[in-house]
């Protein structure tokens, strides 16, 4: 008699409750898979990250080409040389 009397009110708790145990006890357990992607997600590179590194990488090689280029061209026709039309230096590749 005193067991049902105690079993009653403790199988009532989670509907009283609003299911606020269960919810803890979902997040509890899903907290560790949670941190673990965030891990993952700001360990790798995603492709955009990857495009837009790639562009910012390019880019700063046309740049360092471009410098080199005039610069060359500047010392070419200082020194009033016949080959300035033949450059031949850094090329901004992959």
């Amino acid at each position: 008699m005193i067991r049902t009397a105690l079993l009653a009110p403790a199988l009532l708790l989670p509907m009283l409750s609003g299911g606020c145990l269960a919810k803890a006890a979902v997040d509890v357990v899903t907290l560790p898979v949670k941190a673990a992607g965030k891990a993952v997600d700001w360990s790798t590179t995603s492709q955009s990250e990857a495009d837009r590194n790639y562009g910012k990488k390019m880019r700063k090689a046309e740049e360092r080409e471009g410098a080199e280029r005039k610069k060359w061209e500047k010392e070419c026709r200082q020194h009033k040389r016949d080959d300035c039309d033949r450059y031949e230096g850094y090329r901004a590749r992959d």
